[in-house]
């Protein structure tokens, strides 16, 4: 992808990348099919055409893109995309990366090594103590301390490691959430880094978070669960590390505290015990740097790939409510990868297929 783009073709990117249906790995396709995101907004329209969209397209606007980055720029914040010096470098290379990133404060620490500490909203006090001196030993090391702001286990990690640390939002950068965190949120982004995938303005809502988990574990070469119940949003970070390739940590704990519940399964399943941070800093000296995700799309080449309206029903035909991974509807399908890709993509677009995490498809 480029990384030296004029300002025009900048608005654009922010354009495409907030264009109803254009979601991280589609974006990605477009980028790689019509090397612009100029080129690709004019090709949106005839590709949902082709994938079935009865409604108007929805294309991002171009004022309200300009109103994005002035509300950013009010409040001392803006935007990196995805290829820029100061995109999270890990980040970079997963399956699901955003295309551009909302941030403000220190933009260096961004390039720093960096260890995610979350866990439950309801923390014990001894959670929390321990995190806190968790994540002090940890920025002794020279690791950013990556969490999601949210209450308990994250405040704690923010607050101990304040002068190297990363909170991801759910929300926009000029929203405060939870509304108690305002002050810590203010200190972060005065000496540390604020990141959001939202623009400006955007309040949080339920679908924003995992979205975020998958960032703040993209980001990171390991995530430390502290305490997490069995339905915990912590969870989803572990799920999401463990699909990028990071190593996942968890803090054992007592079997009749139900905190402990996530994380001694966790264990149980496979994770890493921490009793301390350096079970974390040994692991990270031996381990190979941050891989990437073990899914690919197939780079599409040919702008202009036709399809058959036979081709494209058989492939409508195959998707079903369950998610399927993309290389077995492929082989199902007995048609060429880079076939088969273009019509998901237009599928994808008018809003007739749903991507799902480990490059798994299915109908809406």
């Amino acid at each position: 992808m480029p990384t030296q783009l004029s300002d025009s073709e900048k608005l654009n990117w922010l354009r495409l990348s907030q264009t109803e249906n254009v979601g991280p790995v589609t974006f990605r396709q477009l980028i790689e099919r019509y090397t612009t995101a100029t080129v690709a907004l004019e090709a949106l329209p005839e590709l949902m055409r082709r994938g079935g969209r009865r409604k108007p397209v929805q294309i991002y606007a171009h004022d309200q893109a300009e109103q994005d980055i002035e509300r950013a720029q009010a409040i001392g914040a803006g935007f990196v995309m995805h290829s820029e010096t100061g995109y999270p470098p890990l980040l970079h290379h997963i399956a699901s990366a955003p295309p551009l990133i909302w941030v403000k404060g220190d933009l260096a620490m961004a390039e720093q090594p960096a260890v995610a500490i979350v866990g439950a909203r309801n923390a014990s006090a001894l959670g929390a103590k321990f995190t806190r001196s968790l994540a002090r030993d940890l920025i002794d090391a020279g690791l950013l301390v990556v969490s999601g702001l949210a209450r308990g286990i994250d405040t704690a990690a923010h607050e101990a490691a304040i002068s190297r640390t990363a909170a991801v939002l759910a929300g926009g950068l000029d929203h405060y959430y939870p509304p108690e965190n305002e002050k810590l949120q203010r200190a972060i982004a005065e000496r540390g880094l604020l990141i959001s995938e939202m623009p400006p303005g955007t309040a949080p809502k339920a679908e924003h978070f995992p979205r975020r988990n998958r960032i703040i574990s993209g980001m990171s070469k390991a995530v430390i669960i502290v305490e997490a119940a069995l339905r915990s949003g912590s969870l989803i970070t572990a799920r999401f590390a463990n699909e990028q390739g990071r190593e996942v940590f968890a803090v054992p704990g007592s079997p009749l505290d139900p905190r402990s519940e996530g994380t001694n399964k966790l264990i149980k399943d496979g994770a890493n015990i921490l009793t301390s941070a350096n079970d974390v800093i040994s692991a990270l000296q031996m381990a190979q740097p941050g891989r990437r995700d073990t899914f690919e799309e197939p780079i599409i080449h040919h702008p202009m790939l036709s399809v058959s309206d036979n081709d494209r029903g058989r492939v409508i035909s195959l998707l079903s409510p369950t998610a399927i991974e993309t290389d077995d509807l492929i082989r199902e399908s007995g048609m060429n990868a880079e076939a088969v890709i273009t019509i998901l993509l237009e599928l994808e677009l008018a809003g007739r297929a749903l991507r799902h995490a480990g490059g798994r498809i299915s109908s809406t």
